[in-house]
């Protein structure tokens, strides 16, 4: 059996790492991964015929040669190759979490930071158990920085990948309602998220925290974090930089200042009030790391979201926000509060169900709805099982245009017959609704 030593000099040789057989790509590492419905070590052989140099497998069957590397279990081989690898890096690496906005601040840093360093970072939502080792094992020589994403939906994962990512530098957007049935509710939550924390605090490493959030500040001070960089939105000493909105319409645009009261205005792509935080992060932490203003300001400018994140989008008739990537509780509270304040002649929010809330899906539902109908908006539209038991709640309540659809295919054919125009469309529900499908009545 080989070791990770071993298996590390054949990554040197090879630094490439495959695991779907459908894109070999010549000379890599194949490492056979198993899923709920599938074995790869059965495709080991296919690999290694179309391009790579070696299959990593752990069934002796398929080890029929000297390109078939045998180990006891692949994904633990190549998790431990990942923190090899890490531990041979003296790059600094940012690793963040949080409930909502890490992978928009993921991108906001890396744009940024690339605008000074040669910087790697997770490509899409690459941020489990399997994505953090191949984004560590992506590092090269010629980069200077990386930006690691983690997610999680149970405690302990984020321990776990920190033994991995090994971060110099950490962030927790935010805490909030997501992933409850996992997590074991909110408390849950806090201390999964906590686990970033917990790390930076056992190897004395930094944290940039928004001072703006009193959980993230109770968070820090229970742990007693000594290294810790402030941003946020008040005037501050202790701050390395402070923001604020200039505008949202629904652009935005921000004034932020450094720790010399020197302050700089900044046109965005994005929308939505609550990326003001995240914007935020991203230039402290291009601060922290030296860059000049014109770098920072032109990272920030040059980002376009994608990937229906805070996605503006202009048709013929309407604006839309996309905003469908996922969704939970806490953002879709953030989501709603900024059509409240965002400043068009009409306004429509098209809210989806959201997923894994466990027990508390009628509760958190139900506000959702509530919270909505309070909101400075001209018509509001909830679609799937979840938002319809919950209608009975809210109808007497309801002083603005409302409609419950059961499902996407309802809601086609409603909008169909009842066609929004001239509107600004927020769009937003979690990823199992496919609400992309929605895009061609606008």
């Amino acid at each position: 059996m080989i070791t990770i030593e071993q298996l590390y000099q054949l990554y040197v040789q090879h630094p490439i790492i495959s695991t779907d057989t459908r894109k070999i790509a010549s000379g890599s590492i194949f490492f056979a991964l198993k899923g709920d419905k599938f074995d790869a070590n059965t495709f080991a052989a296919q690999a290694v015929e179309a391009g790579a140099a070696y299959a990593v497998v752990d069934n002796p069957d398929v080890a029929t040669g000297d390109r078939f590397v045998l180990v006891d279990d692949v994904l633990t081989s190549l998790q431990h190759l990942a923190a090899y690898h890490r531990r041979q890096l003296q790059i600094p690496v940012i690793g963040l979490t949080g409930t909502n906005g890490k992978t928009t601040t993921k991108e906001l840093i890396n744009a940024v930071l690339s605008q000074k360093f040669n910087t790697l970072a997770t490509q899409g939502n690459l941020n489990n158990h399997i994505g953090v080792p191949l984004t560590i094992l992506a590092i090269r020589a010629q980069h200077q920085m990386a930006v690691i994403e983690m997610g999680a939906n149970h405690q302990k994962e984020i321990e776990f990948l920190c033994t991995i990512a090994q971060p110099s530098h950490g962030l927790i957007t935010n805490v909030g309602k997501a992933h409850l049935e996992g997590f074991g509710g909110v408390e849950g939550v806090k201390k999964g998220k906590g686990e970033l924390y917990d790390y930076l605090k056992k190897t004395g490493n930094t944290a940039f925290i928004n001072s703006d959030d009193q959980v993230l500040l109770k968070m820090q001070t229970e742990r007693d974090l000594e290294n810790v960089i402030f941003y946020g939105k008040n005037i501050n000493p202790d701050l390395l930089v402070n923001g604020k909105l200039l505008e949202n319409s629904p652009f935005l645009t921000l004034k932020w200042c450094d720790k010399e009261s020197s302050c700089y205005n900044v046109k965005t792509n994005l929308t939505g009030a609550y990326n003001l935080d995240n914007i935020l992060a991203a230039i402290c932490i291009g601060t922290n790391f030296g860059l000049t203003t014109d770098e920072i300001n032109n990272g920030i400018e040059g980002y376009q979201p994608k990937n229906n994140r805070s996605q503006i989008q202009k048709t013929v008739t309407n604006t839309l926000i996309c905003d469908f990537y996922n969704a939970n509780p806490s953002s879709m509270f953030v989501a709603i509060e900024n059509m409240d304040k965002l400043t068009a002649n009409r306004k429509v929010m098209i809210l989806g169900d959201m997923f894994e809330m466990g027990t508390e899906a009628a509760i958190e539902h139900t506000a959702v709805i509530r919270k909505a109908l309070e909101a400075n908006v001209d018509e509001c539209i909830f679609i799937g099982k979840e938002f319809s038991s919950q209608q009975t709640e809210v109808q007497n309540t309801a002083l603005i245009n409302t409609t419950f659809y059961l499902s996407a295919e309802d809601a086609i054919t409603g909008l169909k017959i009842n066609p929004i125009k001239n509107a600004t469309v927020l769009i937003k529900g979690s990823r199992g609704m496919l609400l992309e499908r929605l895009m061609e009545l606008f």
